[in-house]
């Protein structure tokens, strides 16, 4: 689903929009839920098999999220460096192979004589954004300037569908903080509405310079 399509301007957005002011009137948590789980379903419109490699990957950055901080709390430096570093090189070692795995088996085939079998791999939409947002918000926890105990606050920020497969890599500290916020219009919505503006005017004049 491209942001300039039908579907997704008149189709998904609104549906979005709606649902979140609902939710929002009864509880935040639930209005949060439920953009994380439309930009879930937005990453699904491409792919549904690669939504089990992202929540996956969160899952494993949130668990490591939550034993950084345990070692920091209790003054185990050490142990917390190395859990960072260990999942810094999980997370790079898992992008690299989606990246670089079937060049490396060509090159090797080409240099050494070898056969081994190209495996025609498919890179992920926004692998490397959700992954370096993921790393980006380790080494803030590891630095002590972000925490974040509640897992569908921390689904939302790495899945966000307006960044999720275009980017920028986002930190913990311009995103979490809106969604928590008690205004009637959170920042994330606002931005969304700009895009949609955007979005619109982009695809009537696209439209009337068809004709």
């Amino acid at each position: 689903m491209l942001f300039n399509s039908y579907q997704f301007i008149f189709a998904y957005l609104p549906i979005v929009f709606a649902g979140f002011f609902i939710l929002a009137a009864k509880s935040r948590l639930f209005a949060a839920l439920w953009l994380a789980c439309a930009s879930l379903t937005f990453y699904a419109w491409w792919s549904p098999r690669y939504v089990v490699l992202l929540l996956a990957s969160i899952g494993f950055n949130f668990a490591v999220s939550l034993m950084i901080g345990r070692f920091a709390a209790d003054g185990k430096q050490r142990a917390s460096k190395v859990t960072l570093f260990a999942a810094i090189s999980a997370d790079l070692a898992l992008l690299a192979y989606y990246k670089y795995a079937d060049f490396f088996v060509v090159s090797t085939n080409n240099l050494v004589g070898t056969s081994w079998p190209i495996l025609d791999l498919v890179l992920p939409l926004g692998i490397s954004f959700y992954t370096f947002t993921q790393l980006a918000f380790l080494v803030d926890v590891y630095r002590g300037i972000a925490r974040e105990y509640n897992f569908v606050h921390y689904l939302l920020f790495v899945t966000y569908f307006p960044h999720l497969i275009a980017g920028p890599v986002l930190h913990h500290k311009q995103m979490m903080p809106q969604v928590r916020s008690s205004r009637d219009v959170p920042y994330e919505l606002g931005e969304c509405k700009h895009r949609l503006d955007f979005l619109f005017h982009w695809t009537c004049e696209e439209s009337f310079a068809c004709r």
